[in-house]
């Protein structure tokens, strides 16, 4: 017996071993190129100081390793935790309990994620605990929408088509430069923390359907909750009246020395390991109650998640300390330098270069990448996605660096970009749509928020403009921008379909699955 189990441990070991080399590789891949091509810049035309250089060279190595700690625990732990939640509220008979708890999810979750504190900040004439009230709001009653959409299978693109009208007839009556925070707080609050979780509870009320759209509803949550943020920023907006928000940017320190670079991250990760603990610790509280409640998973399986939880936090705590101690100083200075030289204009090619990598480094990229390949059996391919991906955050940050340089106002550019993704959203096969609103809020993550944001805002004080009304937008910009590529991305295979060159896109029925077949998760089902 002891040696039966000697031999399942070696084995649990060998094939942890493998999955942490396998994310370790992915995370090189993402995060090396973005590494490049800042060095290139640094070492011709946009020098930098020394110790902000040492500091990004330490952050990307955090990142990496964080990353790949992410990925992994978001498998073990987040996922497996949404999608058991998910399948159990869909046996619970009152429609208006499984709304409640539905809305406190969203509301918790959302009150977890980091960004949203950075949002709060932005906004000074709005109390920050009001903001982040009425935006984890937002998201809960949003979310409650999304999941009743998916139970009464109502298309998504008629919830999004009445929706977003809605949201830019409020922007009227909003400060312009008040406009950019609006649209920016949809992406941020859709990010590393939310996103695995309220994926994965799609899924999981996806799993018991068993109609042809079941695959295709198991999408389109994120793109729903996206839109909450919004409207509450909107309507804040509206009482305060602000005047849009302040941005107080904070002095570039350049240490000096190896022991004031160590100090700078020794500072750095006490708050971020607190950060995170106070984030992951009302999902896991949620989790507990429904485990004693509703679920009541195994030992074995409650270990695993437990060990996936693990991962998750070492990991966040690492990328973030990454991206906002290393990431954060370097993309300021660089867009300060390179907006500063005489061919400013060049800010525009390279800022769609750096947009095209940086994608990849987002966290939460991988885990909808991953989901939508299984889900999909390969209909829809990892490397195709994430080819659109990267080229519509390019795309925006080439807009967004205009923007930058020509002042020219956020709506101009989001009024006809969601016009198009609304209009294809009819001729799109409806998974493609799903999934194309929802990487939406998942490429505006951390990356954006710490790397893309700061580059924009240096760029915008060497001009001389307006940093709340021109540098912000640019998570809204990145998140506007894949709704139209991936759904070009469904006209071209929905095309290679009809001319025989592909399989019909349309998945096969989704079984009936028991709850007791969710019960034993193993290592090697990650």
């Amino acid at each position: 017996m002891r040696q039966k189990g000697e031999c399942v441990l070696k084995n649990y070991r060998a094939i942890l071993k493998e999955k942490l080399k396998e994310k370790l590789k992915e995370s090189l891949g993402a995060v090396v190129p973005v590494m490049g091509i800042v060095l290139l810049l640094c070492f011709t035309i946009a020098p930098i100081p020394s110790g902000i250089l040492m500091a990004f060279l330490i952050g990307g190595v955090l990142l990496i390793l964080g990353m790949m700690f992410f990925t992994l625990g978001a498998e073990m732990a987040m996922t497996p935790m949404g999608e058991r939640i998910g399948i159990r509220m869909t046996k619970i008979k009152s429609a208006w309990l499984v709304a409640l708890l539905c809305f406190i999810l969203g509301f918790i979750i959302t009150i977890s994620e980091p960004d949203l504190q950075v949002l709060a900040q932005q906004v000074p004439s709005v109390p920050n605990h009001i903001l982040i009230l009425a935006v984890a709001a937002g998201v809960g009653i949003f979310l409650v929408a999304a999941v009743l959409r998916m139970l009464l299978g109502i298309p998504l693109q008629y919830m999004l088509l009445a929706l977003y009208p809605v949201v830019f007839l409020l922007t009227v009556f909003v400060p312009d430069d008040f406009i950019a925070v609006a649209f920016d707080s949809g992406g941020v609050t859709t990010g590393p923390m939310t996103v695995p979780f309220i994926m994965a509870l799609g899924i999981g009320f996806s799993a018991v359907r068993s109609d042809k759209h079941a695959e295709n509803d198991s999408f389109g949550l994120i793109s729903l909750c996206s839109v909450g943020p919004i409207l509450a920023v909107l309507v804040l907006g509206m009482i305060y009246r602000p005047d849009g928000g302040v941005y107080a940017a904070e002095a570039i320190q350049n240490v000096e020395t190896s022991v004031e670079l160590t100090g700078m991250f020794a500072e750095g990760f006490p708050e971020y390991m607190r950060e995170i603990m106070v984030s992951l610790l009302p999902i896991v509280i949620f989790f507990g109650i429904f485990q004693v409640l509703f679920l009541r998973l195994n030992k074995k399986t409650l270990v695993k998640i437990l060990i996936g939880l693990v991962y998750t936090y070492l990991g966040l705590v690492l990328f973030l300390t990454g991206v906002n101690v290393g990431f954060m100083p370097a993309g300021n200075y660089l867009g300060q330098i390179i907006a500063s030289l005489p061919y400013r204009w060049v800010i525009v090619p390279i800022g769609m270069v750096i947009g095209y990598f940086i994608v990849k480094a987002e966290p939460a990229v991988y885990v909808l990448m991953e989901q939508v390949e299984e889900l999909t059996s390969g209909a829809i391919p990892g490397k195709a996605m994430g080819l659109s991906l990267s080229v519509g955050v390019a795309v925006s940050l080439g807009l967004a660096m205009i923007r930058v340089l020509t002042g020219i106002p956020v709506l101009y550019f989001l009024v006809p970009g969601y016009a198009v993704a609304l209009v294809l959203s009819f001729f799109v096969p409806k998974i493609f749509t799903a999934i194309a609103f929802d990487s939406g809020g998942v490429a505006s993550g951390p990356m954006t928020a710490t790397f893309l944001l700061p580059f924009a805002m240096g760029a915008c004080e060497a001009v001389g403009g307006n940093i709340t009304a021109d540098a912000f937008g640019v998570v809204a910009m990145v998140a506007m921008t894949p709704l139209i590529t991936i759904q070009v991305l469904g006209a071209v295979y929905q095309f290679q379909s009809r001319r025989g060159a592909k399989t019909v896109l349309e998945p096969e029925p989704v079984p009936v699955l028991p709850l007791e077949a969710f019960g034993d998760y193993d290592i090697i089902e990650l």
